[in-house]
């Protein structure tokens, strides 16, 4: 594999502005405004829910099949043009289905739309399904069958959305990857604290971390992290966006590289924080006079965490 890894990326989230336009004008809908003022965040919200609120022009769009293989497609093109080698997508099928598609329609046409992406572009990709917390737990284990019913396609299994409600209720979509050996990483320590990834480890079974930038309020969380080798997928954009972390200065992802966590670097949603993968390591660099070394570093923790099918 040649180019970066990126191991965070909801596709939801990174749907290209022009795009939106051109698929609500086809499908005819009528944008509230701008699609640029709908779908990208602004430097700082109040809350995550403020900023997962910027994703829902793109869910406008994205209810019929040849939309999800389109956005698919494009956002390997993305990547290669980023510099990426392989890229891991993620996102929920269960809601694209306003317009009665059924879960295994909109994941064949988001994987064909990744396929043909990557034998055009040469971007391997891995797709992430996920589950919901402010669903019901037995919408999760319906995500979860259609992942293990999927393994061809299907890399792993993810719990996102709203961190203020407790993950443990969907605990049975997840022991059921586990049982089948499908990979978990869990959205935890952006919105809440320590203790929401301490229960993505001990409960929910997580092998990674998406964000866990409050991990760094934990100690013993960080001994954890470092002894069992859980690497933490930082997006250093979005979590100030989020609030997650007040300024790009008091980002943890420098202090925490250089305690030993494996740390890695990823944009979390292209278009609703207005970043690629090469911008976030350039941001890096500038605030925390990062070089090669440190990007080595995230990479190495990045391939040897990816999820493959």
């Amino acid at each position: 594999m040649t180019g970066r890894i990126e191991l965070h990326c909801h596709l939801d989230g990174s749907v290209r502005p022009a795009t939106i336009r051109r698929l609500a004008a086809a499908q005819d809908l009528t944008l509230p405004g701008p699609v640029e003022s709908l779908a990208v965040a602004p430097p700082s919200c109040k809350t995550l829910p403020e900023y997962l609120g910027y994703i829902d022009v793109a869910l406008d769009v994205l209810q019929r099949p040849e939309a999800l293989h389109e956005v698919a497609m494009e956002l390997v093109e993305d990547w290669a043009g980023d510099g990426v080698g392989h890229g891991e997508v993620r996102f929920a099928p269960q809601l694209h289905q306003r317009a009665g598609l059924r879960p295994e329609e909109v994941l064949d046409a988001v994987a064909e739309g990744l396929a043909e992406g990557s034998r055009r572009w040469g971007v391997t990709t891995s797709l992430i399904l996920c589950c919901l917390r402010h669903q019901p737990p037995r919408i999760s284990a319906e995500v979860a069958r259609l992942a293990l019913d999927r393994r061809d396609v299907v890399a792993g299994l993810d719990l996102a959305g709203d961190e203020t409600i407790p993950g443990a209720p969907h605990r049975e979509a997840f022991d059921a990857a586990h049982a089948a050996g499908l990979p978990v990483t869990i959205h935890a320590g952006e919105a809440a604290g320590a203790d929401s990834v301490w229960e993505a480890l001990d409960v929910l079974g997580a092998r990674r971390i998406g964000h866990g930038v409050r991990s760094a309020e934990d100690p013993a969380l960080l001994r954890r992290l470092r002894e069992d080798d859980i690497v933490l997928e930082m997006c250093p954009t979005s979590n100030v966006q989020t609030g997650a972390v007040r300024a790009p200065a008091a980002h943890p992802i420098d202090t925490l590289l250089r305690q030993g966590i494996p740390v890695t670097v990823s944009t979390d949603a292209r278009t609703v924080s207005n970043t690629t993968l090469g911008r976030e390591f350039e941001r890096l660099r500038a605030v925390f006079g990062w070089t090669a070394a440190q990007e080595r570093e995230c990479q190495d923790n990045a391939g040897r965490a990816a999820f493959r099918t």
